[in-house]
């Protein structure tokens, strides 16, 4: 099998189709839009409804919090419904203020305002330092 180096967790990984969207949507947010590596992690697990979860990706502001959670699906992967029902279910654990679906070749991004309890989409994800 092919292997890739994940540049954020320091190993090789098995570079199946969502694994290569994965890497390069990192890769985008931290080269191309500002994103700080050491806020940036890949894979990360929590618990929703008793059940271990992980988010593809996250970004964390400087105070620790979640500022952003990535769904990344390989690029045959159609973004249904059922993508953004599961990154909104696993944002009630995580409290990200933004979340973004991609499968590489189509990307969704909206912020939350947890004050009106609505969100918006937005054209693209926005740099770090406009957050």
């Amino acid at each position: 099998r092919e292997m890739i180096l994940d540049t954020l967790r320091q190993k090789y990984v098995v570079l199946t189709p969502e694994e290569w969207v994965r890497q390069n949507f990192v890769r985008y947010l931290i080269d191309g839009l500002g994103f700080p590596k050491g806020r940036t992690a890949i894979e990360t697990g929590f618990v929703f409804q008793g059940m271990q979860c992980r988010a593809d990706v996250l970004v964390y502001d400087g105070q620790g919090q979640a500022l952003l959670m990535g769904e990344c699906k390989a690029p045959e992967v159609k973004l249904k419904q059922a993508v953004f029902d599961q990154i909104g279910r696993y944002n009630t654990v995580v409290e990200a203020t933004y979340l973004v679906v991609t499968n590489g070749l189509q990307h969704y991004c909206c912020k939350i305002d947890r004050k009106k309890n609505t969100y918006t989409f937005l054209d693209s994800v926005p740099k770090y330092d406009e957050l």
